[in-house]
């Protein structure tokens, strides 16, 4: 049986209001994934019917209808904060069909990692070109100790913490040196110079472990990439 939900969060990011609103309006695949809505070259609203709201800056608002009383809304208010930073108040708010509190668990906490991945973004990468490349991990990942298992293969050690560096060898890439931005029993999320690489513990909500990376290197090679993360992301499960 299908039951609403709503997730609420206020977060502080560093940045303008003016950088934030691109981020969350054109750049999602900077930060998130990429998004499905067409953004003007000139900034201007998008011709959708789920766009309720567009006031830039401050306010953006997407709503999804569906049969049945489906629907899938996420809104966004962002004020200045002083001349560095800004706060988003982020709703998220939808129905599940079923399996409600694993649902639930997933979304909330899935939340808080794709929030501060904007902050990461809109401090670091603001503006810049982007290549979004994602990879699935077998099915080995879908076991309950798959995020140690893949803690492992990228040399986090037992304890380690945000700000920690790591070093990972990616066939096909090369030696990648990071910095750990985010680590808890469910992500890891790593920047680089040049990217921020993001790993999801979905093993824990019914899936399997996921890595999306954002690469903002001007040469980077989408499919190159898509193509080694996915190999190491298999190798790191064998």
């Amino acid at each position: 049986m299908s039951e609403k939900f709503e997730i609420r969060r206020e977060v502080v990011v560093p940045g303008t209001p003016e950088q934030i609103w691109a981020a969350i309006s054109a750049e999602t695949a900077g930060w998130m994934f990429p998004s499905p809505l067409e953004i003007p070259a000139d900034g201007s609203r998008p011709d959708s019917p789920i766009i309720a709201d567009w006031e830039p800056p401050r306010e953006l608002a997407i709503h999804m209808q569906g049969p049945d009383g489906w629907f899938n809304n996420l809104e966004y208010v962002v004020e200045a904060r002083d001349e560095s930073t800004a706060v988003v108040r982020y709703v998220h708010a939808g129905v599940f069909a079923e399996d409600w509190d694993n649902q639930y668990d997933g979304a909330s906490k899935h939340t808080d990692f794709y929030l501060h991945s904007l902050g990461q973004y809109v401090q670091y990468f603001a503006g810049r070109p982007v290549t979004y490349v994602s990879a699935e991990g077998p099915e080995a990942s879908s076991a309950p100790e798959a995020m140690g298992a893949l803690r492992g293969a990228l040399g986090i050690a037992s304890g380690a913490t945000a700000g920690d560096t790591v070093t990972v060898d990616v066939p096909g890439i090369g030696t990648v040196e990071a910095i750990i931005d985010y680590i808890d029993d469910w992500f890891v999320g790593l920047r680089t110079e040049n990217a921020l690489l993001r790993f999801y513990g979905r093993n824990a909500f019914g899936g399997n472990v996921d890595a999306a990376h954002h690469l903002f290197a001007a040469d980077a090679d989408g499919d190159a990439a898509t193509a080694a993360w996915q190999a190491w992301l298999s190798g790191a499960f064998a």
